[in-house]
C-alpha cells in the first residue's frame, strides 16, 4: 500500500475537523483558530497544515451551496440521515471537485473513496463513490467558470449552480 501524501492527510485531517465540529455544534473554522492557537505553546497538538485550512474555510463559506449540491444527488437518503463522517467526506469531495482546478477530479473521488475506507463504515465507500459520480458531472463546468471568474476578477459564486 503506498504511504499517503501530504494533501492526503491534509484532507484526512480537514475530515476529522468537520466531523469534531458538527458533533461539538461549533464552526469548523473556529476549530483551526482554536488549534493554531494551541499548537504554538503545546506541541502535541498537531499544527494545521495550509491546505486542511483553505478546506474548511471554503466549505465553511458555502456550506449551504455544498449541501444543496449533495443534497441534490443523493438517492433515497437526507443528508441528515447520513453518517457523520459520510457527510464530512461528501462535503470536503464536493467542495475540492469545484474550487480544486489543480487536483483531477477522479483524485478528489479516490481520495474521498480511500477516507470512507479508512473512517467510515464497510458500505460507505460505495456509498460515496456513487454520490460522487454523479456530482463529479457537474465539476468541469463549475471549475471553469470559476476559473473565468478568477482570471476577470470576479467574485460571483457559481459552485452552487447545476444543483
Amino acid at each position: 500500500m503506498k504511504q499517503p501524501g501530504t494533501r492526503h492527510k491534509a484532507r484526512k485531517r480537514a475530515v476529522d475537523l468537520l466531523f469534531e465540529a458538527e458533533v461539538k455544534n461549533c464552526s469548523p473554522v473556529d476549530l483551526i483558530v482554536q488549534r493554531r492557537e494551541l499548537a504554538i505553546g503545546d506541541d502535541s497538538v498537531g499544527k494545521i497544515n495550509d491546505y486542511t485550512a483553505q478546506i474548511i474555510e471554503g466549505i465553511a463559506g458555502d456550506t449551504a451551496g455544498v449541501d444543496a449540491v449533495i443534497s441534490s444527488h443523493l438517492k433515497e437518503w437526507t443528508l441528515p440521515r447520513l453518517p457523520a463522517v459520510d457527510r464530512a467526506i461528501l462535503r470536503l469531495a464536493t467542495w475540492e471537485l469545484f474550487n480544486t482546478v489543480d487536483v483531477p477530479t477522479m483524485v478528489v473521488v479516490d481520495e474521498a473513496v480511500e477516507l470512507a475506507k479508512e473512517l467510515s463504515t464497510d458500505d460507505s465507500p460505495a456509498f460515496i463513490n456513487g454520490v460522487l459520480g454523479r456530482i463529479v458531472l457537474l465539476a468541469p463546468q463549475v471549475r471553469a467558470a470559476l476559473t473565468a471568474e478568477r482570471s476577470s476578477g470576479s467574485t460571483t459564486d457559481h459552485r452552487s449552480q447545476g444543483s
